[in-house]
């Protein structure tokens, strides 16, 4: 039988995505990923705890990244898993973990991002444009 290798976080970026251009032109875009767990200990006391996860983005969604994500945004990530190795300058074998991203949905209220920065007002003040002008409407449901 097959394995599955599947990871679906939620979380805040920690710091803005670092994007680059590699020489055959393909984008790659890297962030580190909070997110964090809240329970009781025994002595009722409400514990946060925070994990950190490395992730990167390929191609589209790494242009996505770079031009409207920023620290603190929270997004949903799909992907896998992958532990690499490399030698450091020294000889030392080092190791990450790190989360391929398949599929992002940025989360939050628009509010929440600051388009007046991004790289591609153009395609922002069209997304902003289809958006319908309430989101207090009279549904039923």
């Amino acid at each position: 039988m097959a394995g599955v290798n599947k990871v679906i976080l939620i979380g805040n970026l920690g710091k803005d995505p670092d994007v680059r251009t590699l020489e055959s032109g393909t984008k790659v875009a890297n962030f580190p990923l909070a997110t964090t767990e809240s329970y009781k200990n025994k002595s009722g006391e409400r514990v946060d705890q925070t994990e950190w996860h490395n992730i990167v983005l390929w191609r589209g969604l790494a242009e996505v990244a770079e031009n409207y994500l920023k620290k603190g945004n929270q997004v949903f990530i799909e992907g896998k898993i992958r532990t690499r190795s490399w030698e450091d300058k020294e000889g030392n074998k080092r190791y990450t973990t790190e989360i391929l991203g398949d599929n992002m949905t940025m989360l939050g209220s628009r509010r929440d991002m600051d388009y007046s920065e991004t790289k591609d007002s153009k395609a922002v003040s069209q997304t902003k444009a289809a958006e319908p002008a309430s989101q207090d409407d009279d549904l039923p449901f």
